[in-house]
């Protein structure tokens, strides 16, 4: 699926075509700093219930949040540097106890995922529009 978006607001439409497909209980989000991850990680947890407020894990590496569903937990791996460092956050009991994983910046754990079922979403800058490709 592609998408094309121009401003905040839009994401809810990306997110109302997205949400029914999601199969697997890992979401990968790749795009360059400002592209709107966790703005589109805002408006899923709001569609799925969530009436947490959702940030950036940046700092935090992993977020937790409560849906009626499950926990969903939102990972930024962008300041881990070595597989090793997935492993002591405990990822492999994220993964096993969550409704949802979201991962941003997953390219250092790629290859482990490739054991699980996943989606990914590329989001591109393109001026002041984005564009998201979904599979």
């Amino acid at each position: 699926m592609n998408f094309k978006i121009n401003n905040i607001g839009d994401w809810q439409q990306v997110v109302d075509e997205i949400y029914p497909h999601l199969k697997y209980k890992i979401l990968v989000l790749k795009g360059n700093l400002g592209a709107g991850k966790t703005s589109f990680s805002q408006f899923l947890l709001k569609k799925m219930g969530s009436t947490d407020t959702v940030t950036s894990p940046t700092y935090a590496i992993v977020n937790e949040y409560n849906t009626p569903k499950g926990k969903v937990f939102h990972f930024d791996l962008y300041r881990l540097n070595t597989i090793e460092e997935v492993y002591d956050i405990g990822m492999d009991e994220y993964l096993e106890n969550s409704e949802l994983c979201i991962i941003e910046w997953p390219e250092i754990y790629e290859d482990e995922l490739s054991y699980y079922g996943y989606h990914e979403m590329t989001i591109e800058i393109d001026g002041d529009s984005r564009t998201i490709h979904f599979q």
